[in-house]
């Protein structure tokens, strides 16, 4: 997949930042990432790549859609950080919860799967595939 858009996964708990309050704002500032796997990942983001929005706590899921409209650039509170903006596209119909995508086993060896506490992740083609037929609507 040279030179196309790719995706990452975001987690927030929805009482922090949820894809409502990203719906009203439009667009966000995606910061707060310590971790040097999800720092990593922000870092590895371009315009027009698309974030899956996941609300974690309670019942785990993907939510949404965003897109990144900005460059990663360093967080102004955190220089081992980075930040990227990032717009709204739109809500999934049913949100995928974290339960599903563990009962496919297609998914085991994912970060999202292996590794709970990693808040900012690439998203592998074959789940994105397997996402799209999950919700039977559009996420890009």
């Amino acid at each position: 997949m040279l030179n196309s858009m790719r995706y990452f996964l975001a987690k927030s708990e929805p009482g922090t930042y949820s894809i409502d309050q990203l719906e009203k704002d439009k667009k966000t500032v995606w910061d707060g990432v310590t971790n040097p796997q999800a720092v990593r990942a922000i870092r590895e983001m371009k315009p027009g790549d698309r974030v899956l929005i996941y609300h974690s706590g309670g019942q785990a899921a993907i939510v949404g859609v965003a897109k990144v409209i900005s460059e990663p650039r360093p967080d102004p509170k955190n220089p081992k950080s980075a930040v990227v903006e990032i717009e709204f596209v739109r809500k999934i119909g049913e949100p995928v919860t974290l339960a599903a995508i563990k009962q496919s086993h297609e998914f085991d060896d994912w970060a999202l799967v292996r590794q709970g506490r990693l808040s900012t992740m690439a998203v592998p083609d074959e789940f994105v595939d397997w996402l799209r037929k999950q919700t039977k609507s559009k996420i890009d």
